[in-house]
């Protein structure tokens, strides 16, 4: 824990469960909060408006991302400000593109034109960064959320990407950058030394800092002694 208290990053704690952010907001640890619709749906929240106006109640203070989700841009336009009215602290998520691929790049400029602090969504490659940034003045505030985890998935390293974008940026003063998608502790790390201001965790990742700094031979004989009782419970013979 003492490892990532020192690090020069911003951790987001990323779901949509109402209590689980009550109780996160205490902890100074998390300096954010962010969600999006796909894990709104999981945590059974039918009313989208209720819920970002509960939020609101709830968190005063650290900045939260909600996203917008109509597929036509000017509705992406109409519920980003009906959003970001409803709290000074909440940040608008909006996917780099639509479902069929049109570019929300001039939609983003907009918004911020207006004041709108937008968190950029889905963002895969460096082109993508590029078309953006060419819209925006260099005192823009904006978060650039890279879908790190998933670019893994993929089997290229996030992390040459993450560089790259960071040396890109050096001269918008207000852009933060973020790692998304999250799979493991490790990719905090990873983060920090790519130069990200921001990493979303999972609630079940944020429940692993407590293994940071264990020791790895007792971290061993604890799997090792795991293994043995699940076999005994299971009452398995060979």
């Amino acid at each position: 824990m003492k490892n990532i208290k020192n690090m020069k990053i911003d951790i987001f704690a990323d779901g949509a469960d109402i209590k689980s952010i009550k109780k996160l907001d205490k902890n100074s640890l998390i300096k954010g909060f962010t969600t999006n619709p796909t894990l709104m749906r999981q945590s059974g929240i039918r009313n989208y408006l209720e819920f970002a106006k509960n939020i609101a109640r709830v968190i005063k203070k650290k900045p939260i991302s909600l996203e917008v989700f109509s597929d036509k841009i000017q509705e992406m336009e109409q519920q980003a400000l009906i959003l970001s009215k409803i709290s000074k602290n909440f940040n608008v998520k909006i996917p780099i593109t639509n479902s069929k691929g049109i570019s929300t790049s001039k939609l983003i400029a907009r918004l911020s034109s207006n004041g709108v602090v937008c968190n950029v969504t889905a963002i895969f490659t460096f082109n993508q960064i590029k078309k953006i940034m060419k819209l925006l003045p260099k005192d823009t505030k904006i978060i650039l959320s890279i879908f790190a985890g998933r670019i893994a998935d993929s089997g290229k390293d996030p992390e040459e990407l993450l560089k790259k974008i960071k040396k890109y940026l050096k001269n918008y003063k207000n852009v933060k950058l973020l790692w998304a998608s999250t799979r493991e502790v490790f990719n905090i790390f990873q983060a920090a030394r790519s130069g990200c201001d921001i990493i979303t965790v999972p609630y079940g990742i944020l429940s692993k800092f407590k293994y940071i700094g264990k020791n790895q031979t007792t971290f061993s004989l604890e799997t090792v002694k795991m293994f043995k009782d699940d076999a005994k419970k299971a009452g398995y013979k060979i």
